[in-house]
């Protein structure tokens, strides 16, 4: 008595379909994705250039190994400085050439050469002056000597001074192309060896590009190999979008549902179960039965009366 429970269980099943109007829609999409999803593997085109690719990848990079001498020949210079051992002989022959006249002890008033101009010109100051005294009658007079002394004083200092500017002018000269030349064989050598510099830090990357070409080729046949997996794999994912949806289109549920319901009974239903618990003898006595009868009886008049109203 207070409360009264009653449970329910119920099990259904259903099933989902496509409407009539799209059924033949969805199973001729189905009807095309069959051979697609047959199909779905790299075409003869497509294996024919995996193949080709992978081919072209296992013979290697043709131009790895000339990178790769490009590559040394850079990191040791490039050949650059070569030339700086025939630049340092060439200043070193000219110093041996023209070093001398560079001295500044060098002269050459007393060369050959000016000693032959000297006595040229002595001889014809000699023959000058003699014959003017042997016509005047005084040849071997103190004035003879004199004259003839300062005679060949005045022919000699000429050229014996212009051959000393001269000298002077081949020392400058000397010294200016010497200084010259070393300055433009320490530029020379210099950039030679900035330009081997370069060529070495280019060589860095030059080394990089070298070891990238011989990768190339192990490189190509794995991007070929994968290429010849992807293609399939990328057909079936992109046909499983459309079939996969389509296919859970027909489905059967299967499922169990429990209800349960509580009520509460009224005032009068107590009695009259009361009343019928002890007309049945529950009570334990013949008194006790008589009087559930009668408020049984009691609780179902009530009951019918007020269904009445």
């Amino acid at each position: 008595m207070g409360s009264s429970n009653t449970s329910t269980t119920q099990s259904q099943a259903s099933t989902t379909a496509p409407g009539t109007m799209t059924t033949p829609t969805v199973q001729g999409i189905i009807g095309q994705l069959n051979p697609l999803i047959a199909n779905s593997g790299s075409t003869a085109a497509e294996t024919g250039a995996i193949n080709q690719l992978t081919a072209n990848g296992q013979a290697g990079n043709p131009y790895a190994a000339a990178e790769g001498t490009n590559a040394t020949n850079l990191l040791s210079g490039g050949g650059a400085t070569s030339q700086n051992p025939a630049l340092a002989a060439n200043l070193t022959n000219l110093n041996s050439n023209i070093g001398n006249i560079a001295s500044p002890g060098y002269s050459t008033v007393n060369s050959p050469e000016v000693a032959r101009a000297l006595q040229a010109a002595n001889a014809g100051i000699t023959n000058q002056v003699n014959g003017q005294f042997a016509a005047s009658g005084r040849t071997g007079s103190g004035y003879n000597t004199q004259t003839l002394a300062q005679g060949i004083e005045n022919a000699d200092a000429p050229i014996i001074l212009n051959q000393a500017n001269t000298d002077t002018a081949n020392r400058m000269a000397a010294a200016n192309t010497l200084y010259g030349a070393g300055n433009t064989t320490s530029g020379a050598i210099t950039g030679n060896n900035q330009t081997a510099l370069g060529n070495e830090l280019a060589g860095n990357g030059a080394a990089t590009s070298a070891l990238n070409a011989a990768n190339w080729g192990p490189q190509s046949v794995i991007a070929a190999q994968e290429l010849g997996k992807s293609i399939p794999a990328s057909d079936l994912g992109m046909l499983s979008q459309i079939g996969i949806p389509l296919a859970g289109l027909n489905t059967t549920t299967n499922g169990t549902s429990n209800t349960n319901t509580t009520s509460d009974p009224s005032l009068l239903s107590q009695i009259t179960d009361v009343g019928k618990l002890f007309a049945s003898g529950a009570g334990g006595t013949s008194a006790a039965a008589g009087l559930g009868s009668a408020a049984a009886g009691a609780g179902s008049g009530i009951l019918g009366l007020l269904g009445m109203l």
